[in-house]
């Protein structure tokens, strides 16, 4: 009786997967493609996939774009090439296109055409954290309450889109004590009053606990994403112990030590149970390296949506390169920390989790379905400048050795060194998998 909305659940996470991928290695490929034609060099095919071809068209430069049966990458096979990792010469090109081709043409040319598929994913990433900004904004200054969420009727307030904070029981809200969470300076209790600025007047109104125990997002592949947690669930209770603040649910779950705990979720009216037995996660720190805790996979928010104002562009796209930044030093640093053995090697994930991971997010709305977009797509750009031949890093440092010599490589040498990168990139899509499926599932 399962059978069809497992099936649905498993193509849904298919076809997230590879619009994600689609996208990303578009961006990649057609930055290659791009610099490439400006730098003088003639692509012969634009690929979106592999294998067979299931659509064509060739354009007005004579360069054929297809569409081709396999979805999990693409290539762009310029002039003269023997092949599409642009490795050899098919020896087929007139003199005079010589300058045309990858090989014939000079080394800065070469160098940006190449450099230029992980620069585009990087591109990629800033548009998308940047729009996204642009698109949430920022929170009014001083903090006004917009819309309330959904939360049980014991959680009933009096309080209104519109007010603005002036205080919780007695602490002031105000721009001084903003640096410390007003969650961190007011006591935990099930109800709290507020004192907000209401058409003029200064009233007091009753409210929740200001961050109570309701889901804001469910991390891919955790614990909580397993047990089918939503967001906007609200937690009201954890092996029989009532919950009106998250900070209760962090306290249980570190303390539990990997125990199952029996969750009361309120959901749309109806209240549901879920055994969720946390797990052992390593989380970066802001300061650098990583902390090892038990964890469930969800963070919580404060229960109504503030009022947002507009972010500029020029804002926008410096906190989006803050987050590419952001992304690519944090990957670099769990990388440095899996090789040294100091966190597990269960934070690599291989192509089954990063599909279950677009599954995920996009089952979560089109918003974060974008973001993770943006995310994987610095990733892929990181990775592509690793100096692994068959990777664009492993042709720059080629490129660097012809600077330095005076001279290219040897085909023969280039022949083994790619052999060897195409071996150690094989191994880790294997280990990955293995990853996904076996040893870290």
């Amino acid at each position: 009786m399962q059978f069809v909305p497992m099936f649905g659940n498993f193509a849904f996470m298919i076809v997230a997967f590879v619009v994600a991928l689609s996208v990303i290695v578009a961006i990649h490929e057609y930055g290659h493609y791009i610099v490439g034609r400006w730098c003088g060099i003639h692509a012969d095919v634009f690929s979106l996939g592999f294998g067979p071809v299931i659509f064509s068209r060739t354009d007005s430069r004579g360069t054929e774009w297809q569409i081709a049966a396999l979805p999990l990458g693409g290539f762009v096979k310029f002039m003269g090439d023997a092949n599409a990792a642009s490795v050899g010469d098919d020896g087929e090109v007139a003199p005079q296109d010589l300058r045309r081709t990858m090989l014939g043409a000079p080394l800065w040319a070469r160098t940006a055409t190449v450099a230029a598929g992980p620069v585009f994913n990087f591109i990629l990433a800033i548009a998308i954290f940047a729009g996204s900004i642009m698109y949430q904004g920022r929170s009014a200054d001083p903090l006004t309450f917009g819309e309330l969420r959904p939360l049980p009727a014991s959680f009933a307030t009096d309080l209104r889109a519109g007010d603005v904070m002036l205080a919780v029981e007695g602490v002031r809200f105000d721009d001084a004590e903003r640096n410390v969470p007003i969650s961190d300076l007011v006591p935990v209790q099930e109800r709290l009053d507020y004192t907000v600025l209401r058409d003029g007047d200064q009233i007091t109104v009753e409210g929740p606990y200001y961050f109570p125990a309701s889901v804001s997002s469910v991390s891919p592949r955790s614990a909580a994403d397993d047990a089918d947690i939503k967001i906007n669930d609200v937690i009201t209770a954890v092996n029989d112990t009532a919950i009106y603040a998250f900070v209760q649910v962090q306290e249980i779950v570190l303390g539990a030590d990997g125990a199952e705990l029996e969750f009361q979720i309120w959901r749309d009216g109806e209240t549901l149970t879920k055994t969720i037995a946390p797990r052992r996660v390593d989380l970066p720190l802001p300061e650098g390296g990583f902390e090892t805790r038990w964890l469930i996979g969800i963070t919580g928010t404060i229960f109504f949506d503030d009022k947002r104002v507009s972010v500029g562009p020029f804002e926008a796209v410096s906190l989006g390169a803050q987050g590419l930044w952001n992304t690519l030093t944090t990957s670099l640093s769990a990388l440095r920390h899996i090789i040294s053995g100091q966190i597990s090697a269960c934070n690599l994930s291989g192509p089954v989790g990063i599909a279950e991971t677009s599954g995920s997010m996009a089952e979560q709305g089109a918003q974060s379905f974008i973001w993770f977009i943006g995310g994987l797509s610095a990733a892929v750009g990181l990775i592509n400048l690793f100096p692994i031949p068959v990777l664009d890093g492993g042709h720059l440092v080629f490129y660097a050795y012809e600077a330095v010599a005076r001279r290219k490589p040897s085909d023969r040498a280039v022949q083994v060194f790619m052999y060897l990168g195409l071996s150690l990139i094989l191994a880790l899509m294997l280990f990955t998998i293995l990853n996904d499926t076996i040893l870290c599932p």
